[in-house]
């Protein structure tokens, strides 16, 4: 069941007058969560939620959220929610706050990928105020980061620009690699706000940051050099520099070619449509021949979106033969309605 049926959360539009809780005043404060228990649970417990957690975050990447969000919500409200009530010892409570709180981003994170934003803002608010009571200031500043990227995508770009420097200011001590993942972020609301040096600052700053996190430890998430180059070409895009966007986003899936099939589409989907926009139609239709081939087997809102685009941009090219075989090949493999 959705929480959000179920007085936990509630649906809307994205507002850019959401209030969002600072570390300062979330720290500590779990009186809500720690009324009305019932039970006892330990680390045992926690456990199950993180792993739980990381297995529907697969299911995601491979196939959208439009499935994998249902299930999270579901597991929020009839187990994780009672074992947030539990009794338990100091150290247990708080991982399960924590633990609670990276299903709430991870399940923010696929509203987002469904277009349902208001929704999506709701659980990331409380995502915060969990990680905030937990004293976990990696899924704090990771929301943050996340509603500066649900911000920059839907055009707040002021509203995107608060939201990552918010993220970057409350974790000052973040390793090379966290500092990339953050700092790209600033460098893309930065510049769809017009903010061309601070953009390029920032993006200096996100490639130095990664050149130096590269040769230590394992990938935070899922930022690496592909997630970098993304980062550089929606910065060039925003400044003007098409050509460039789709040069760094050709390198993206380069690098990314193996995982996160809905990202392949998204990405791919976007990378089209700029390579149409500098006039490259053929090159264009091949990239978007490689989306529609993983298409099928992803459930996403945001994929949606970039097919329901290609079939618009190719109508007025359905001359050209290219064009039209893969206009053709679409309307077998999507529905209906993205292409009306």
């Amino acid at each position: 069941m959705d929480p959000s049926r179920r007085g936990v959360l509630g649906a809307g539009l994205f507002s850019v007058a959401v209030t969002i809780p600072g570390w300062p005043d979330v720290i500590g404060r779990a009186e809500a969560v720690r009324a009305g228990r019932a039970t006892r649970i330990g680390m045992n417990e926690v456990d199950m939620v993180i792993a739980m957690t990381e297995r529907v975050s697969e299911l995601d990447d491979q196939f959208g959220g439009r499935h994998a969000r249902p299930m999270a919500a579901s597991f929020m409200v009839n187990t994780v929610a009672p074992y947030l009530r539990a009794d338990a010892p100091e150290n247990v409570r708080r991982a399960m706050l924590s633990a609670a709180s990276d299903l709430l981003y991870l399940t923010g994170y696929m509203a987002v990928d469904e277009g349902l934003h208001g929704l999506a803002q709701r659980y990331y608010v409380k995502a915060l105020e969990l990680a905030g009571a937990a004293e976990d200031h990696l899924t704090y500043c990771t929301t943050l980061r996340g509603m500066s990227v649900q911000a920059v995508d839907l055009g707040h770009g002021a509203k995107a620009m608060e939201l990552a420097d918010a993220a970057a200011a409350a974790s000052p001590q973040a390793g090379p690699r966290m500092q990339a993942f953050l700092v790209g972020q600033q460098a893309h609301a930065a510049a769809q706000t017009d903010d061309r040096p601070g953009a390029l600052r920032f993006i200096r700053e996100a490639e130095a940051a990664m050149d130096r996190a590269e040769s230590r430890g394992k990938t935070f998430g899922s930022y690496d050099p592909a997630a970098l180059n993304y980062h550089i070409s929606q910065v060039r895009y925003e400044l003007g520099d098409v050509p460039g966007s789709v040069e760094a986003m050709h390198e993206a899936d380069k690098l990314r070619h193996s995982v996160f099939r809905r990202t392949r589409v998204h990405r791919r989907g976007t990378l089209a449509e700029r390579q149409l926009e500098i006039g490259h139609l053929e090159a264009a239709c091949a990239t978007w021949h490689q989306a529609l081939d993983d298409y099928p087997m992803v459930q996403s809102g945001r994929a949606d979106d970039r097919i329901r685009t290609m079939f618009g941009l190719l109508r007025p090219h359905l001359k050209n033969a290219t064009a039209r075989d893969l206009y053709d090949r679409a309307r077998t493999v999507a529905p209906p309605a993205l292409a009306s």
